[in-house]
């Protein structure tokens, strides 16, 4: 299933629960949550109280990114905000494993994000117990910025290494990601794509059945 999900890092936060409605109406079924810290990543983004608050807008998944270092201390917190999936870094895990047991125990998805330098080889012993990966396209912590290319290939070897596993998970992209390049990187194996300025700039409806649109035509292929 393709499957499109909105980062509100892009959105106007003074318009914010009408701008998700939005998305929704047009197609979208995740909500992609940017939580930065300003270690990780330089950026600082929001919290548990922001999401706390927008979950009553949708019942839509929500798609939280902890963009955070030890990630694990605030599990527990995030899936009580109202996170269906949460999504750490394994460069920014200690002890992976532990923080997968983390969120599987907190009752929500689990997934492991690669920063665009980190090797697949990173999540040779974790892989069974994800239900999704997400595979950065650019590096993190500034939102704009140009795919890198090298990238797709990752996604592509990423999709062969779970065909041999007998795995179906889902891999997600996050970074760079348009309607216009979105069958590219659909191409390479990825189904569930993250859109930032992509969604939230301009008409949001019309940049939302954009997606909608490349997605009905990769479906009749």
């Amino acid at each position: 299933m393709l499957i499109l999900a909105p980062s509100i890092l892009a959105a106007d936060f003074t318009k914010l629960g009408g701008q998700i409605e939005e998305t929704v109406k047009a197609g979208a079924e995740y909500i992609h949550l940017d939580v930065m810290d300003g270690m990780f990543v330089p950026q600082i983004s929001f919290g548990m109280p922001v999401i706390e608050t927008i979950r009553s807008c949708t019942d839509k998944v929500f798609d939280v990114h902890l963009m955070i270092e030890d990630p694990g201390r605030y599990i527990e917190a995030f899936a009580k905000a109202g996170a269906d999936i949460i999504t750490v870094h394994a460069e920014a895990c200690t002890h992976l494993d532990r923080v997968i047991q983390q969120i599987r125990n907190a009752g929500v998805k689990a997934c492991v994000a690669l920063n665009p330098a980190t090797p697949l080889s990173a999540l040779d012993y974790v892989l069974d117990g994800l239900d999704m990966v997400l595979v950065m396209t650019v590096n993190p912590g500034f939102g704009g910025q140009k795919l890198i290319p090298y990238c797709l290939k990752k996604v592509s070897d990423l999709r062969t290494i779970m065909k041999d596993r007998g795995l179906s998970i889902d891999i997600e992209v996050d970074g760079g990601i348009k309607a216009s390049n979105a069958k590219e990187v659909i191409a390479s194996g990825a189904n569930v794509l993250v859109g930032g300025s992509a969604v939230f700039a301009g008409d949001i409806i019309a940049n939302t059945k954009a997606f909608m649109d490349v997605f009905a035509e990769v479906g009749k292929e």
